[in-house]
């Protein structure tokens, strides 16, 4: 049944749906599992990767399905909902179906952007636990990245306090002359906390630690994070986690976990975040939880690790993909397909007739304020103004040789014409177009979707990357800019291109990520330049270097790792029922 999402909130639904949510037991036999697949964590369970994928390592894949969307307005335009939509629709035709989505981080959670659960009638469940840290991740997370700054500050303290001879004597450790002004990683906190963006620490005597400037990013934006989506397995990111620079020393050498000999500790705090954790939709099709990387500095995907699973396990096999597709899809496209191996079959690209109006010149979009009377009133004038932006990034996909489906997320004030106007502009650029609406009616709303996107499915594709892993960095930054972006060119820093070069020069960078870092609120490098802009070039400012994930990081533009809290922020309508023990407020 649907429940009546106008009147109802998110997590009042949730509430409603979560009184008849299998159990771990009912999951195992839904979905085939041996005993010791499923590991309970009271109302939901994690699965276990290594015995499910031993297990099936000779089964044939199912249809590998990305969900990503156009550039969105503030508000987002509902990935998120419309896998969880999409996943319905295909589970009311009868369909062994399935998903993964990214784990939400606190820090937006309690402020403005909410649970990314989804919602109305295409919602994760359970909402709460979704919301609130689920089975542990992101605390294990934080713990093992911490311990990195342990080990740093506590051997900066030791070399500073005792000479070579003391130091070997005592600590059976050489000095690693760590240069206190070239600290790279900082400590994580899964809050919106920008006090915390720069601090003082080790104030006090000799054995308080050591006086420096260091910082706090959020945990979603930790190496770590980045790591867990990336990996194939808990092998794959022990390999990883020595190779984590942390700092450079006074040669400008990097200092590793590996030479703090930390790198085993901090994998044993992880040993469980490996295995992705098992929700469900409130229609009971099952959806894992794994991992939550930033989008702009990470790969901003679901893991990797969740996708073999799930392309074991089910027939078709939903992925969302973080921010719009310049982005998003890019990443999943040049960098999780590379690193996992597997062929998608078709490309979903979330639309919104409220967006193409912000894209076609509509009022500014300010998330907690009304929207304007042009987004909830037909105007077939500035809504066809918009569509150049869903037209590029329909090509955008076409380029990667995915088949992509447009999936209208319709809401109740847009009307048939202007759904009917983008359909025809989306058919007329080569893409499949259905309108659904899984929000208010769920799977039974989304089915005209499922239909299109099974029928894409059974087409072949002949997937292709963009760029060879031979092509240099700076080479590879400009096809992207050029063909995903729209630019012109690309102009670099003095020191971004010094850096570049370098880099270059060294063989062991050549099979890094190239992992693009900019808005993901226009096509260019600023946010306020909508729909799809001409005559600009992309400026690079840096290029940051995560030698654990392997990633290299061009920034067009300057970035923050630790968000702030708005000035209403959600936290402040969050409670709990005292009878019930349950939360409320969350959406």
């Amino acid at each position: 049944m649907a429940y009546d999402a106008v009147k109802m909130k998110d997590w009042q639904i949730a509430e409603a749906a979560e009184k008849n949510m299998p159990t771990p037991e009912e999951w195992r036999e839904k979905l085939g599992l041996e005993k010791d697949e499923i590991l309970p964590y009271g109302r939901i369970a994690k699965l276990d990767f290594l015995k499910i994928m031993e297990r099936l390592k000779d089964k044939p894949d199912g249809k590998y399905i990305e969900v990503t969307a156009i550039t969105p307005t503030p508000l987002g335009e509902g990935k998120s909902t419309t896998s969880c939509g999409l996943i319905e629709g295909l589970g009311k035709r009868g369909l062994n179906v399935g998903g993964a989505l990214r784990q939400p981080s606190g820090g937006p959670t309690m402020n403005i952007k909410g649970t990314a659960a989804g919602g109305g009638n295409a919602l994760l469940i359970p909402m709460t636990e979704f919301s609130m840290g689920l089975t542990g991740d992101i605390n294990d997370i934080m713990n093992a990245h911490n311990l990195a700054m342990v080990a740093l500050t506590a051997r900066m303290q030791h070399e500073r306090n005792y000479d070579d001879a003391r130091l070997e004597k005592l600590t059976k450790m050489r000095r690693l002359d760590v240069d206190p002004t070239r600290v790279e990683i900082g400590w994580i906190l899964d809050f919106c906390a920008q006090s915390l963006r720069n601090i003082v620490i080790g104030m006090g005597g000799r054995m308080d630690g050591f006086l420096m400037q260091s910082k706090f990013g959020i945990a979603v934006s930790s190496e770590l994070m980045a790591m867990l989506a990336i990996v194939r397995d808990l092998a794959d990111l022990r390999e990883r986690m020595d190779n984590i620079t942390v700092a450079y020393d006074k040669k400008g050498s990097p200092v590793t976990t590996g030479d703090l000999e930390v790198g085993g500790a901090m994998t044993a705090w992880m040993r469980n975040a490996v295995n992705p954790t098992l929700c469900s939709t409130v229609e009971y099709q099952p959806l894992m939880v794994h991992a939550g990387p930033f989008a702009n500095i990470a790969v901003g995907q679901s893991s990797i690790i969740a996708d073999r699973i799930g392309l074991k396990m089910f027939d078709y096999h939903v992925t969302e993909s973080g921010f719009a597709a310049d982005i998003g899809f890019e990443k999943f496209w040049n960098v999780k397909c590379r690193y996992s191996g597997l062929k998608p079959h078709v490309s979903v690209l979330t639309t919104t007739i409220r967006a193409l109006k912000m894209h076609g010149g509509g009022p500014r979009v300010v998330a907690g304020l009304p929207l304007s009377d042009e987004y909830t009133k037909e105007n077939l004038g500035l809504l066809e103004k918009g569509l150049p932006n869903m037209i590029h990034l329909i090509g955008v996909i076409r380029e990667s040789g995915i088949n992509p489906v447009v999936c209208i997320n319709r809401f109740h004030t847009d009307t048939d014409a202007e759904v009917a106007l983008v359909k025809r502009a989306a058919e007329a650029a080569g893409a499949r177009c259905a309108e659904s609406t899984h929000w208010a009616n769920g799977g039974d709303g989304a089915l005209e979707l499922a239909d299109a996107v099974k029928d894409a499915c059974e087409e072949t594709n002949e997937f292709k990357f963009l760029y060879p892993m031979e092509m240099k960095l700076r080479e590879r930054v400009a096809k992207i800019a050029k063909v995903v972006y729209g630019a012109d060119g690309v102009s670099w820093s003095a020191d971004a291109e010094a850096k570049a070069k370098k880099l270059e020069a060294d063989p062991q960078f050549d099979s890094f990520a190239t992992m693009m870092v900019k808005t993901h609120l226009s096509l260019s490098h600023d946010p306020t330049l909508k729909g799809v802009p001409k005559g600009w070039t992309l400026p690079i400012r840096d290029v940051l270097v995560y030698s654990g994930a392997k990633f290299l990081c061009p920034c067009a533009g300057a970035i923050t790792l630790m968000p702030g809290t708005s000035s209403d922020p959600a936290f402040r309508r969050v409670d709990v029922d005292t009878k019930t023990g349950r939360v409320q407020g969350l959406f």
